[in-house]
């Protein structure tokens, strides 16, 4: 199954090229890219000269050029259950997945990489991921019999993100023949570290404002002065004197009750921590919640990763970055007092330094969320065709 050295692709729901970045580096050379968000088409011709700025609904069959592999980050859409009797394909109807296998019907291209969130698997009970899967091999493409999910950190690169990815090589008559995909050892998540992808010079606007630091520093206190070093519960401030009420789900009141017995069990010193705290008047409800998910492997607030959530200020083992999302919740680098890079952003979802991103961070951000990983597509394309 393996593919020549001057293959093409098409790069659909393209984003800022992650496909594009894998299949390159083979080098394959893209001959259609398409999606409708106009900072991403921007990025997206900045870094290879390429329009993608095309509705994928808008391009018809006899448009599409002639192309070894069709790559798509699709978005994730109910089906149809009802009128089963005109085939898989046809539940796919009005549905941003039935413009992939429209196209996939027209071209047959040898070979198909399609990734997705986890959730797919599970979504609609099941139905749309099956549908998926049906239709693909009703459409000639052998498939792995089972989902195949993965993420960054099992690869080296430390990022938890799990998403399930769905190989495919186009051969009618060997549908019912699984495929079989061999892939490298898995690494572990403790295996991995935050300090591969970091910058040591980072901009000085990235930092930390006084008063995250000065929040930050509390609760570094506060973990150091009671006398529980694994927590493991949300730490809300507001009831450590309250208690719980019977109209509360049971899991809220579970964990109110355990707020209680720590307060209880170093009243003293957090009411002097509070004290020196003004009482957390000048903090925001979400600061006056707190998370250590480090264990007992770090001994400090400065040494972790944090979180600034609206849940909460989280506190994670600095071995891998939890998966970078499309909305702002940027991540702190504890050692260093300040919000990770775009750069950093950028190589947790291994796109080279040489990639040049949006220059509005937060459209940056944005887009490195919603993108695919290349080194996991890089590793499931090697498989896949034999492209070593």
């Amino acid at each position: 199954m393996s593919i020549k050295d001057d293959f093409t692709f098409i790069d659909l729901f393209s984003g800022i090229g992650g496909f594009h970045q894998a299949l390159s580096f083979f080098g394959g050379r893209c001959v259609l890219a398409s999606d409708i968000d106009k900072e991403c088409i921007k990025v997206y011709k900045t870094n290879y000269g390429i329009d993608s700025g095309h509705n994928i609904r808008d391009i018809g069959d006899k448009d599409v050029p002639d192309h070894d592999v069709l790559c798509a980050g699709f978005p994730c859409q109910a089906f149809s259950k009802a009128g089963k009797q005109l085939g898989f394909y046809d539940q796919t109807r009005g549905t941003l997945f039935f413009e992939v296998a429209r196209i996939l019907k027209a071209k047959h291209p040898k070979y198909v990489m399609l990734e997705n969130v986890r959730n797919l698997v599970s979504h609609d009970k099941g139905n749309t991921f099956h549908v998926i899967h049906q239709t693909l091999r009703d459409l000639g493409y052998r498939l792995e019999d089972e989902p195949r999910i993965l993420s960054p950190h099992q690869f080296g690169v430390p990022q938890i993100r799990e998403r399930v990815y769905i190989l495919g090589v186009y051969d009618p008559q060997h549908v019912d023949k699984p495929l079989k995909i061999k892939l490298p050892k898995l690494m572990e998540k403790s295996e991995n570290s935050i300090d591969s992808v970091l910058e040591k010079n980072a901009d000085p606007s990235y930092g930390i404002t006084k008063h995250q630091e000065k929040v930050l520093q509390a609760w570094d206190d506060f973990y150091h002065g009671i006398d529980m070093k694994v927590i493991g519960f949300p730490v809300w401030v507001a009831f450590f004197k309250r208690k719980a009420t019977p109209d509360m789900p049971d899991w809220k009141q579970g964990f109110i009750k355990k707020n209680n017995k720590l307060y209880r069990d170093n009243k003293d010193f957090i009411d002097s921590w509070l004290k020196a705290n003004k009482n957390l008047k000048e903090w925001i409800p979400s600061e006056r919640k707190f998370e250590w998910q480090a264990g007992t492997t770090e001994d400090s607030i400065w040494k972790c990763l944090i979180q600034y959530r609206p849940s909460g200020i989280r506190v994670k083992k600095p071995d891998c970055f939890p998966a970078l999302v499309a909305i702002v919740q940027t991540p702190i680098i504890g050692k260093y007092r300040r919000k990770m890079t775009v750069r950093e952003e950028a190589r947790l979802q291994s796109f080279p330094d040489s990639f040049i991103p949006d220059q509005n961070r937060q459209v940056a951000y944005k887009q490195f969320g919603n993108s695919v990983n290349v080194k996991v597509l890089q590793i499931l394309f090697t498989a896949l065709t034999n492209k070593n």
